[in-house]
């Protein structure tokens, strides 16, 4: 009995499942070691899975509850490519399982703050709905006032020693306005982060996977895309920009161009590089480094911001940023607990730990919120209570 088809599975519901990680027929067929013909023959209602097979593709190929597999019809669900316009379709069509995955828990990390925050925003400061930005208005104009609601002055700024430090103060004040802020190490390298919008709790998810440097950028790049009203899902080469259609290549450009103005202010940098060669190819490494710390970006946030001032040529731009980045190193390790904590939203890691000492919520759900194992419960709210998260 226990390897006989099971009948009751629609085919349109495995069709949905698996489109919905971004998978193939053949990419299935293999994780499963099963033959292509066999995979199609239950997608088109000729034959049907087992139960250990229905399993298998429910709980580790497509990550969903095995209920799902027994209803009539797929479920109502907006696919990435619907949700985000921010990438070309043909990138949108190449996403990988892992980032599907990504953009699914990041929905159920907002299904669990509305849960948590009986769906009311617990900070007192919400600046979505205080400050809003326009294509047509001033870029350093609008950077300034982003600025100044999160209350970070540029000489709060230049006191950050390390790159780290300045990731972490960005992402308090910003969490502090109301922004729920989660990182996870992305498989798909070059994907650099997303934001899903919302009235009342909208979130931002950086890939964990590339430098500081990068995840403050993307953090405030994805900042300037919530303040747009606009789901965004940006990679780390920009260069699929220019094959966006013209207004959301627009939108893209504008959010580089607000982060950018953000954390590099053109008044101040103005002042910085009159130090430098008349030509900025000629300038040191030690230059280019000492702004980059100044500011606690990459050197080559910085070099761009010298690009668009044409004090670089775009070649000499393109030749120093590819060396940079095959300088960079990956993580370093650490505690799993600080890295698990670095992950998860502070507010919303310590709204779950307030509501299991309450006995609000069990151990159990507690941890599941968390994406942790109950056993390991113990350890991360220790960490967490002790201030440890990144």
């Amino acid at each position: 009995m226990k390897h006989e088809p099971v009948a009751s599975v629609q085919p349109d519901v495995l069709r949905w499942a698996r489109q919905t990680v971004g998978l193939d027929l053949g990419e299935v067929a293999h994780r499963l070691k099963r033959p292509l013909a066999e995979i199609e023959a239950w997608e088109d209602g000729t034959a049907a899975p087992t139960y250990p097979q229905l399993e298998k593709l429910a709980y580790q190929i497509y990550k969903r509850p095995l209920a799902v597999f027994f209803l009539p019809e797929p479920p109502e669900e907006i696919s990435p490519q619907r949700e985000f316009r921010t990438l070309p379709d043909a990138d949108l069509r190449s996403l990988r399982r892992d980032t599907y995955l990504h953009i699914r828990r990041a929905h159920a990390y907002q299904l669990a703050l509305g849960e948590l925050f009986d769906d009311q925003n617990p900070a007192s400061r919400q600046i979505w709905k205080a400050v809003s930005l326009s294509l047509s208005k001033d870029v350093a104009a609008q950077a300034r006032t982003i600025r100044e609601y999160l209350g970070i002055t540029l000489e709060t700024q230049v006191a950050w020693k390390t790159d780290e430090h300045a990731l972490k103060e960005w992402r308090k004040s910003i969490e502090d306005c109301g922004v729920f802020i989660f990182k996870a190490a992305f498989k798909q390298k070059e994907i650099s982060g997303f934001c899903l919008i919302d009235n009342v709790l909208p979130l931002v998810y950086l890939n964990n996977g590339t430098t500081k440097t990068r995840q403050t950028f993307s953090l405030l790049h994805e900042l300037a895309h919530i303040l747009f009203r606009i789901n965004g899902l940006s990679k780390f080469d920009t260069a699929y920009i220019d094959l966006l259609p013209n207004r959301i290549g627009k939108i893209e450009r504008f959010c580089n161009a607000i982060a950018a103005e953000v954390l590099i202010p053109e008044h101040d940098f103005a002042d910085q590089i009159k130090q430098f060669p008349l030509n900025a190819e000629d300038a040191t490494e030690a230059q280019f480094s000492a702004l980059a710390i100044r500011y606690g970006v990459s050197r080559e946030a910085v070099l761009r911001r010298l690009l668009d001032r044409e004090r670089v040529g775009k070649v000499f731009y393109e030749k120093m940023a590819k060396f940079w980045t095959a300088q960079k190193k990956g993580a370093t390790g650490g505690s799993w607990y600080s890295n698990q904590g670095a992950y998860i939203s502070s507010r919303f890691a310590r709204e779950v730990v307030s509501q299991h000492y309450r006995n609000q919520i069990s151990l159990e759900h507690a941890a599941d919120l968390l994406g942790i194992k109950p056993k390991n419960y113990i350890g991360f709210e220790e960490r967490l209570l002790k201030g440890a998260e990144a």
